[in-house]
Order: structure tokens, then sequence, then C-alpha cells
């Protein structure tokens, strides 16, 4: 295969946009609201994204949640059907609720612990964050095929949504 149609091929496979719903985010502070933009920046920025069967692509993503699921609205950037997947909650409630906390440990470590800690509390927070990642990316397949850095974003996206201020 010619490389110039194979990079033209892959560049589909990839979000274009991405849209969280609105009903769907609750009461946030500044911090939230920041890793939801900077989140959504990076994924754009460069991601791998394809839904297995569908020549669609790029994409057009909106998140949602509804009773205990994450929704997925992916449109192709162009024409096409809308394409839902939905991702039950329950394995990844518990991660969520101890990224929170450590989250808020982390937040006010910021403010006034000596450099150790806050290094200390950054490690334990990017080691669930990983956790999160490596099983959103695990119930999104065999539907959704996303590589490891967007798995990474779109599971800080699903915590921005579950974050209740």
């Amino acid at each position: 295969m010619d490389q110039s149609v194979a990079a033209s091929e892959k560049s589909r496979d990839r979000l274009v946009e991405i849209t969280l719903d609105a009903k769907s985010i609750a009461r946030t502070n500044a911090n939230i609201e920041h890793e939801r933009e900077v989140a959504i920046f990076d994924i754009l920025d460069g991601n791998s994204f394809r839904v297995e069967g569908v020549d669609g692509g790029p994409y057009k993503l909106n998140l949602a949640l509804t009773e205990e699921r994450l929704l997925l609205h992916i449109l192709p950037s162009e024409e096409g059907e809308t394409v839902e997947h939905a991702i039950a909650l329950t394995p990844l409630k518990r991660i969520v609720k101890d990224y929170f906390m450590i989250c808020e440990s982390y937040y006010e470590a910021v403010r006034t612990a000596p450099p150790a800690r806050i290094q200390a509390i950054d490690v334990s927070r990017r080691a669930l964050h990983d956790e999160g990642s490596v099983l959103l990316k695990d119930k999104l397949q065999p539907k959704i095929a996303v590589d490891e850095d967007t798995s990474r974003r779109l599971f800080t996206l699903v915590c921005s949504l579950h974050w209740k201020g």
C-alpha cells in the first residue's frame, strides 16, 4: 500500500471534535474545569480513535452520563449515521472515587506541603489514573479502539463528568 494512502486512512481514525453533554456536567471547580479543557485540547491535538465496522472517520464525539452508564455518541465528521456505545460505570466507580480523593489531597498539598510530599501524592495519583485508563480502554473494546494516550485523556473526561464539586 502506498504510504500516502496509508497515512490518509490512518488520519481518518481520530476524533476532530469532542463535546460533553451539558446535563451530565455537575457543579465543578477551577481545577476540574482546567483538567477538562486540557484533556479535550490534548485529545484533539493527537489521538487514535477507531470505531470497528464503521468507515466514517474522522469522528465527532459527545460524552454523556445517564443511569450509571457512559454514553458515547459518535458521529462521522462529514456524513453518516450516529453510532452509540454505552459502558457500565460500575467497574470504574472505585477507581474514580479513589482518584477524586487523591486529587483533593494533591491540590491541598500543592498549597502547603513540601515537594517530597507533593511528589509522593502525584505518583499515587498517576498510578490510579493509569489503572482507570486501562480499564476504560478495555471496556471500549471491541467496538472502539483507542491508543493509550487517548484512553488516558478520555478517562480524565469521564472523571470530570463524575465530579460533584
